[in-house]
């Protein structure tokens, strides 16, 4: 095996492909075979070939079982990833975990330890989150709790991705692209996130850093594509001065998209690509051959990232009101705003259309600083007062009766919790995952009260 990097290609021989591909970049490989393999490769790259055989050395992590234990058959807890990839029912899990044992006196245990960690058997989730969550975890060296909740939750980006193509491919359907079309604030800004994405990218994948390159796609594609971009494009695409331009940026931004993601999830973004070349009629060379985008430099928009961040402070110090206030996101609201800058006054007037779509409202009045304000919830976007009337949209009383009802409630849960945490037996006999996640509870209880609390008072004073 030492000999490998070399043997493959034809060596003793000074073959073509032994020249090209000897010596390589990056080998990847796991820590318990560093002598064993590694070493030795280097000694013979040496000794037969005059270099070493690679440049650099990954070493993965050790992936374990959701409580830390290395996997093994004996203990039963091997997870084979075909199993995550196409699921398996509980009773085909049961007899994969027993047969042929080396112990069979431990069949019982490991039984009963897989109908409590699976009761359903596990679900199949695909291969895309299952590369997605494993480059996730890729950080070096360290050994990797597996969560089937990870694989959940990138199976549920996988969707997210997926159901966002089918949105802009039903906004493109019919209609050609003008890649040269005036652009809006709202494309700009997405444009130039786009441009950040790639540079940090780029970094991550010069230091093999996956994790880091993985968090980055997930928090564009999730958060600003998908979350706010597309949300913006609804009213830009309804009007026919900035339609051309969000058409051209939603399938502009969604090609990058699927480049970058291409490595770590190959299978849906190859079949989105080619779903995207057949609306356009471009030539539908596979994904793999196209080459990793690089940074627009011109892209870069200081101004429309500032403008957009002004507008969803905006729309979320909305939405935070009507949570608070237990008010309905259909419901369209009345809205004051004061204490404004000249900027306030010129995003308002440029976007007055974005916001009273995106954050339901009936229309946005401006009031000079002597204007009475009515009563009032309140969001601040820099020193601007956002105000949103609240009479007529709760009933007072009875929004304080609720809410002392649920503080009683979750107070009754928090000395539940607290009771099994003073419980020297407990805490000392139960397994510290089962500790911590009654530890999680407390926190997360003792933080709804707060939040609760917050929300009453605000009540009480209007």
């Amino acid at each position: 095996s030492a000999l490998w990097p070399f043997s493959t290609l034809g060596w003793p021989e000074k073959t073509p492909e032994l020249s090209r591909f000897y010596p390589t970049n990056v080998l990847v490989t796991g820590f318990d075979i560093i002598f064993f393999w590694v070493a030795r490769m280097i000694m013979f790259g040496l000794k037969f070939a005059d270099d070493v055989p690679f440049k650099d050395i990954y070493i993965t992590g050790l992936i374990k079982d959701g409580q830390g234990q290395k996997m093994s058959k004996s203990k039963g807890n091997v997870l084979d990833p075909i199993d995550l990839i196409d699921g398996i029912s509980l009773d085909d899990l049961l007899v994969k975990r027993t047969q042929g044992m080396m112990q069979p006196k431990m069949a019982e245990k490991i039984k009963k330890q897989t109908q409590g960690e699976f009761p359903d058997g596990i679900p199949s989730f695909g291969t895309d989150a299952l590369r997605f969550t494993f480059a996730a975890l890729a950080s070096f060296g360290r050994d990797i709790k597996f969560d089937l909740k990870r694989v959940e939750g990138y199976r549920n980006f996988c969707n997210k991705l997926w159901n966002a193509s089918r949105f802009v491919l039903m906004k493109l359907e019919g209609d050609t692209i003008d890649a040269k079309a005036t652009l809006s604030t709202s494309d700009e800004w997405i444009l130039s996130r786009l441009q950040a994405t790639k540079v940090n990218v780029e970094k991550h994948l010069e230091d093999y850093r996956l994790d880091l390159m993985s968090q980055e796609l997930y928090e564009f594609v999730w958060h600003d594509y998908c979350d706010w971009y597309l949300e913006l494009s609804k009213p830009l695409l309804a009007d026919d001065k900035t339609k051309a331009g969000t058409q051209a940026t939603l399938l502009k931004v969604l090609n990058e998209i699927l480049t970058l993601l291409h490595p770590i999830i190959p299978f849906i973004t190859e079949e989105i690509y080619e779903q995207c070349c057949t609306l356009t009629g471009k030539d539908s060379e596979s994904l793999m051959a196209q080459a990793y985008p690089e940074v627009e430099q011109n892209l870069v928009s200081t101004q429309a990232e500032e403008e957009v961040k002004w507008l969803q402070t905006f729309i979320l110090g909305i939405r935070q009101i009507r949570g608070e206030m237990n008010i309905p996101p259909s419901k369209p609201l009345p809205c004051f705003v004061q204490n404004t800058t000249n900027i306030d006054k010129q995003y308002l007037n440029e976007h007055s259309q974005l916001l009273t779509s995106l954050a339901k409202l009936e229309a946005i009045n401006q009031l000079s600083e002597t204007d009475e304000a009515p009563e009032s919830a309140t969001a601040l976007v820099g020193d601007m007062k956002v105000l949103i009337p609240l009479a007529g949209l709760i009933d007072k009383d009875q929004e304080i009766a609720r809410l002392n009802k649920e503080i009683e409630k979750l107070e009754k849960q928090k000395t539940q919790f607290s009771a099994k945490l003073n419980n020297e037996k407990f805490v000392s006999g139960a397994p510290e995952a089962v500790v911590n996640k009654e530890k999680e509870k407390l926190l997360s209880v003792e933080s709804a009260i707060i939040d609760l609390r917050s929300q009453l008072k605000k009540i009480t004073a209007l």
